[in-house]
């Protein structure tokens, strides 16, 4: 194995550096593609078929046909983290339209291209989970969902690269992301979660969010402590005025938001609801039969 990671690109390995696309790809021409982040916890990598089902569902949706079954691609996925030698890491798992022309056309790219990239990230403060995370609505409205919706995890993020950089311009860790209609939709990256009177509350997909297996975990985990969960519209106000807030996802795990716009969410702490769902997740993550072993 090379000293440097290696990089799967369409069945073959390339050492980090050599790890290389055309130019001529769509992904890189046009974000003409779908995506995953993945994480491995202890060599076992966390809800795999749920993600690897969430790829083909968004790959579906655009009309991009994968030539590799599932189970190939769940290999393709273990194989790279094995020769990698990794035991945590995020992984990358991306599909573009593959090499065309210059032109929109996608019957140009006859094969798509197959990407697994395994490394780690960092999107939060080593103390967000204690303190929670400052935040602020962005006036980047969500794509609706007749058009290049969040519901589908595509390379096309620029939606929620100028939210973010809304945020980082303003000093506030990350940005909430309005619908059309001006109702709550998600973070630039995660699904939001508000409590109210001890109730859970979260956005539907038709907000354009996108079905978080994190978020979905969470969901579960409601089910089990007896926590409702109502799926329903969020106005701002309503999130200005919970009790507790969070956002979910894969990189970012369970956060607590503790500020929306100066305004201070409940006690501006972590509240009971979201830390007895943080410790729950924290023991899913770590039960090795909630994913597959590497």
């Amino acid at each position: 194995m090379s000293s440097e990671p290696e990089v799967y690109i369409d069945g073959q390995y390339y050492p980090k550096s050599q790890a290389k696309i055309s130019v001529f790809d769509h992904g890189f021409l046009y974000g003409d593609g779908v995506f995953e982040g993945i994480r491995e916890y202890n060599g076992v990598v966390f809800k795999l078929k749920e993600h690897i089902d969430r790829l083909y569902h968004s790959a579906t949706a655009i009309t991009l046909n994968i030539r590799l079954t599932k189970e190939e691609m769940a290999k393709a996925v273990v194989e790279t983290l094995r020769r990698n030698k990794m035991k945590d890491s995020y992984i990358r798992l991306v599909v573009s339209r593959g090499v065309g022309d210059l032109g929109l056309d996608p019957r140009k790219c006859p094969k798509p291209t197959v990407i697994v990239i395994t490394g780690t990230i960092s999107i939060r403060a080593g103390n967000a989970t204690e303190t929670g995370v400052t935040t602020m609505f962005s006036w980047v409205r969500r794509n609706t969902v007749d058009s290049t919706s969040a519901e589908v995890k595509s390379l096309n993020y620029l939606n929620s690269i100028l939210a973010k950089i809304e945020a980082n311009a303003c000093g506030v860790d990350e940005a909430l992301c309005l619908e059309s209609n001006g109702f709550v939709a998600e973070g630039v990256g995660e699904n939001v979660f508000i409590v109210k009177n001890g109730e859970l509350l979260t956005p539907p997909s038709s907000v354009g969010a996108l079905a978080g297996i994190t978020a979905e975990v969470i969901a579960q985990l409601a089910a089990k402590l007896g926590i409702k969960l109502t799926v329903t519209n969020l106005t701002p106000f309503m999130v200005f005025t919970a009790d507790e807030a969070f956002f979910t996802g894969t990189a970012m795990e369970v956060v607590p938001i503790r500020e929306v716009n100066k305004r201070q969410i409940g006690t501006g702490k972590p509240g009971p609801v979201t830390k007895k769902l943080m410790a729950e997740f924290q023991k899913v993550i770590e039960d090795p039969t909630q994913g597959t072993k590497v």
